[in-house]
């Protein structure tokens, strides 16, 4: 039982500072995009290596401040590979929901795949340098 809370509380901590840096992420581009308002389309080959390459600049960060792994369990230690990805993605997802309920204008990290594509970066740079 206690291998079942550890390992809960280490994804929980995992994906909290994945959507933490999706935040941050947010909001430095919301204010670099505020000059470009008109301009709606989107090249998505360019916005998929844009967040990918931020979620590994992101990751690169996170290990200046955490350099260990959330996950200690060396079994475990991959899946978080893949669960906090998709629980990263589906809170990004929300948040565009909620976003586009208030109104407000919505980034496209704000929709399942491109947080997804961003948390797993950030959660590969980590998996590969964390001890």
């Amino acid at each position: 039982m206690e291998i079942i809370f550890e390992f809960i509380t280490q994804i929980i901590f995992e994906l909290v500072l994945q959507i933490f840096g999706e935040v941050l992420v947010e909001i430095g581009l919301r204010s670099l995009v505020e000059p470009f308002r008109q301009r709606e389309e989107h090249n998505s080959k360019g916005v998929l290596v844009g967040y990918t390459l931020l979620g590994f600049i992101v990751g690169g960060l996170s290990l200046l401040i955490f350099p260990q792994s959330f996950v200690r369990s060396q079994t475990m230690h991959g899946i978080s590979l893949l669960i906090t990805p998709l629980l990263a993605g589906a809170a990004m997802s929300g948040m565009g929901w909620l976003r586009l309920r208030q109104g407000k204008k919505l980034l496209l990290i704000d929709t399942f795949s491109y947080g997804f594509i961003f948390a797993f970066a950030m959660a590969l740079v980590r998996f590969a340098f964390t001890t």
